[in-house]
């Protein structure tokens, strides 16, 4: 699926990557732009052929949060009142965190320029964040008058970087530059901006060497047992997992693949 707001294409063999496309805006969110992030990530989400999904910003940014020059508004909205409305908006721009964390593939946001407010939701809902030199990242929404809580943001940044750094953050609103977000352990890694794409399908190339069954299973797990409050229930859970992918095709032929020292073929079976 592509469109005016949102590109996708292939850069490998089972990657998806899906472009916010308003690069004279910084990629910043409008109706259109989220919604179309919306569809593509809902395209993903049922394609096997895709394994990995890259998420990324066209131009110099990667998504400078909401168009400040108006969102639009969604059509099923037309009539309602200004706190309806209201309401409605928020839960389409918030309701994308949810949507990265549910879908199979393993998510990895490749951050190449500004990731502020909204933008900034959307590195911390992936579930891998590399980042470029020139990245940038704030929780914006206090700059503007508004709550840092926002997005998800309350939830995932104090999970990432632990809660005196969180709070910091989103009670300044401050900047930080790509290094100190790989210090703090918000990214995984900062590359130079033009070796960007290439490290970004190293890592997902690393991803495509184990099963589809094991890597989605081990997302659905790792962010459940983010809420799950005690041990024993994580324990439980990944016990019953480790049954149910026990039984796939994939798992004998991972096996041989592993003694054979030679590159697996899944089948998703």
């Amino acid at each position: 699926m592509t469109t005016s707001t949102i590109l996708v294409d292939s850069p490998a063999s089972g990657v998806r990557r899906i472009t916010l496309n308003r690069p004279d805006k910084l990629n910043a969110m409008t109706v259109e732009l989220v919604q179309g992030l919306h569809d593509a990530l809902s395209d993903v989400a049922g394609d096997p052929s895709c394994r990995v999904v890259v998420l990324t910003g066209a131009g110099r940014g990667f998504c400078s949060g909401l168009d400040l020059n108006g969102y639009g508004s969604l059509e099923k909205d037309t009539g309602r009142g200004n706190v309806q409305r209201g309401f409605s908006v928020q839960q389409h721009i918030a309701g994308l965190i949810p949507r990265l964390r549910s879908l199979p593939q393993p998510v990895i946001a490749a951050v190449n320029g500004p990731a502020a407010g909204g933008g900034f939701a959307l590195v911390l809902g992936s579930d891998i964040r590399i980042a470029a030199a020139s990245a940038r990242f704030n929780a914006a929404f206090v700059r503007i008058g508004l709550s840092a809580c926002d997005i998800g943001t309350s939830w995932l940044l104090p999970r990432l970087v632990g809660a005196g750094r969180a709070h910091e953050l989103m009670l300044t609103g401050r900047i930080i530059d790509a290094v100190e977000a790989a210090r703090i352990g918000l990214v995984l890694e900062v590359v130079p901006d033009e070796a960007l794409d290439d490290r970004v399908l190293q890592e997902a190339a690393l991803i495509l060497k184990n099963t589809p069954m094991g890597v989605h299973m081990t997302k659905e797990v790792m962010w459940s047992s983010l809420e799950i409050p005690g041990q024993q229930a994580a324990i439980d859970l990944e016990n019953r997992t480790q049954v149910l992918v026990s039984q796939t095709r994939d798992h004998p032929e991972a096996l041989r693949a592993f003694l054979e020292r030679r590159e697996p073929r899944y089948t998703d079976g």
